[in-house]
């Protein structure tokens, strides 16, 4: 069982800098200066935003994020 808890360990912290860069990577969700204008989101970009490289981003961040959750509190079972 030592070996299974050293390799949930070294996915741990994988998933941890990894999750780290992710978030690092993407851009900020206030609307800034375009707010002021009344900046409207119906351009082209607004209306592709589930397949923008930022959706995936924010995508793989909340699957990180869940899997950081569940490897966390399987680590902190003590029958590993």
């Amino acid at each position: 069982m030592e070996i299974l808890r050293i390799i949930l360990t070294v996915v741990f912290i994988l998933v941890c800098v990894v999750l780290v860069g992710f978030v690092l990577r993407q851009e900020g969700k206030s609307a800034g200066l375009g707010a002021i204008g009344g900046g409207s989101s119906d351009t082209y970009w607004g209306k592709n935003k589930g397949r923008s490289r930022e959706a995936k981003l924010a995508r793989a961040t909340t699957i990180l994020a869940v899997l950081f959750i569940v490897l966390a509190v399987v680590l902190n079972i003590n029958r590993f």
